[in-house]
């Protein structure tokens, strides 16, 4: 039984790391955990859940999980009831679930713990050692995934800012050679297609206020940095939801980085 994703962008990767450890190993369990302030939450799961182990929240230092996420190190158990190496404040959960050895490793992503991978039996296990590899490998994977995932969100979010600012520049320019020249600068930041492929034309202002509104500006703000009035802003934003057959600003956005206006 697989985990439900939720909005959270990390979920479907930690299903999809908790199913390929369970492949690997053919433990009873494969479960996870998102991190946050207050401890862990278990919600993602592949195999059988017998127990009141889903949707239960974990609080730091405790536990198996609880402890991995507070010292940062991956830790393993031949038999989860019976170790005098962590707080035994979830036996009751982990006795009803059936469950005797157990893995856990952390995900860290810039220093801090993100979530939890957990491989379990329902046996106790001489040897861990295999099921360890295997659930550590999954995390460090993940961590490589969500580490590029951020730098290039970061490369999106600068590549917008400076796409804004080509064409802010663009519109104080008198010399239409030069000011041709920064709007292709400013092009060579989007995905744009062909022209024959591309399904909305905007006008130079529209993509001005398109830029600004990916930056996440309100209307009175493009106003300002356009030199223009509101009701003309709300004009424009106005046209292009209808132009990119969106019913919100944000959506606005979305189809426009689908359609490559947007970097």
């Amino acid at each position: 039984m697989r985990g439900v994703t939720s909005a959270d962008p990390i979920a479907p990767r930690v299903d999809a790391a908790l199913s390929r450890v369970r492949r690997a190993t053919d433990v009873s369990l494969a479960f996870g955990g998102r991190v946050h302030e207050a401890g862990v939450t278990l919600r993602h799961f592949d195999g059988g859940v017998v127990g009141p182990l889903r949707g239960v929240r974990l609080d730091l230092g405790h536990g198996l999980g609880g402890r991995v996420v507070a010292q940062q190190r991956s830790l393993a158990f031949h038999d989860y009831v019976r170790t005098p190496l962590i707080t035994h404040k979830y036996d009751a959960i982990i006795r009803a679930e059936g469950l005797r050895a157990m893995a856990a490793v952390p995900v860290i992503v810039g220093r801090r713990p993100v979530a939890v991978l957990y491989a379990a039996l329902r046996t106790a296990q001489s040897q861990m050692d295999r099921v360890l590899d295997a659930v550590t490998h999954e995390a460090r994977a993940l961590e490589q995934e969500l580490v590029s995932e951020d730098a290039e969100q970061t490369w999106r979010s600068k590549a917008r800012d400076a796409h804004a600012e080509l064409r802010l520049l663009a519109a104080r320019l008198d010399d239409e050679e030069l000011r041709s020249a920064v709007l292709r600068a400013a092009d060579l930041l989007t995905e744009q297609a062909p022209d024959d492929t591309v399904p909305v034309h905007l006008t130079g202002r529209e993509q001005d206020v398109l830029a600004l509104l990916a930056g996440g500006l309100s209307n009175r703000a493009i106003a300002e940095r356009l030199d223009i009035g509101v009701y003309t802003v709300k004009d424009h934003v106005k046209s292009l939801l209808a132009k990119l057959d969106a019913s919100s600003r944000f959506e606005v956005v979305v189809q426009a980085r689908r359609a490559g206006l947007l970097p």
